[in-house]
């Protein structure tokens, strides 16, 4: 049965325990946690760090396990989401270090899935970015095999705004750059953290990966987007998507939820679905931010009998 959690990104300013025991008043069965170094944010929803890997030991893991022991809130996979193709090498490096932490991490607290990005050179076209992903993924995959780990890579561009324009920051965007990715890594601990959002964003169909590339997904993220027409119709697809897309809580855009339950159930996923809020309307305080996650839990509880 698929279990039923949200992205810890979103209650920033609540230590984990506080966060898993949230998670369980409301219903939900677990929680992705970030993972960010600690300091300063480089954009919104990233900088979290619910837990700090940086030198995560037995004692550190023990502490995680009893909070989600003493929750009863599993923990469905840690998170962190740089740019590890990013051309300045020491950023890339730092990046790719920071990774290797998590995975170990994910790792000792045995829950064996990090979720992340591949990462991109925005500037350069998919073929030119393909030496340094060869360069760089294939060791840290075989880092997470070795340490026991599926890494789930997000399906977002990361091309919103006009620093990350045009080829976007994330390279997995889209299922033909999917299949040559583990054409390139055929590894059973390659694979996916699928969010339909992105699929919307991109006007494309994202029941036809679902049916494609299931056995691929170590994780779902649950995110809705409304493109508005009124404003594509103004501005047109070459135009910053921030212009004509916005993120939006499930239920609250276009992803059609029951269609998506019902393919993702019939191609036979049974893990976490976690609701990732992006939604500017609950932004203003801790309250809005934790009834956005209440008002999510109501509304995807409808679509499998038990969360």
């Amino acid at each position: 049965m698929m279990q039923l959690g949200f992205v810890s990104a979103i209650l920033p300013d609540l230590p984990l325990e506080d966060v898993l025991t949230f998670a369980a008043q409301s219903g939900y069965a677990c929680v992705e946690v970030m993972c960010w170094p600690v300091g300063k944010a480089e954009r919104r929803y990233a900088g979290v760090t619910h837990i700090d890997v940086m030198n995560f030991k037995k004692e550190d893991a023990a502490r995680v396990q009893e909070s989600t022991a003493k929750t009863g809130v599993s923990i469905s996979g840690l998170g962190y989401y740089p740019n590890p193709l990013t051309p300045d090498g020491d950023e890339s490096r730092a990046y790719v270090d920071h990774i290797k932490r998590v995975i170990r991490a994910s790792s000792m607290l045995g829950i064996g899935v990090m979720n992340t990005f591949v990462g991109r050179d925005w500037t350069k076209t998919v073929d030119e970015n393909w030496p340094r992903f060869k360069k760089i993924w294939p060791g840290l995959i075989k880092y997470a095999e070795d340490q026991g780990v599926r890494v789930g890579i997000e399906n977002c561009p990361m091309s919103f705004t006009r620093d990350e324009w045009p080829g976007g920051k994330n390279l997995a965007h889209s299922p033909a750059i999917w299949r040559r990715m583990f054409e390139e890594i055929p590894s059973r601990n390659f694979g996916l953290n699928y969010d339909p959002s992105h699929m919307v964003l991109q006007h494309m169909d994202y029941l036809r990966a679902i049916r494609e590339f299931a056995p691929r997904f170590v994780h779902v993220h649950a995110k809705d987007a409304r493109i508005d027409t009124d404003k594509l119709n103004d501005v047109g697809v070459f135009a910053f998507p921030n212009q004509f897309h916005t993120p939006k809580l499930p239920g609250l855009g276009d992803v059609k939820w029951g269609k998506f339950f019902s393919v993702l159930a019939d191609a036979g996923y049974r893990g976490p679905v976690c609701v990732e809020v992006e939604d500017r309307s609950y932004e203003g305080s801790l309250e809005f931010r934790k009834e956005s996650l209440r008002q999510s839990q109501r509304y995807l509880r409808q679509f499998w009998p038990a969360v």
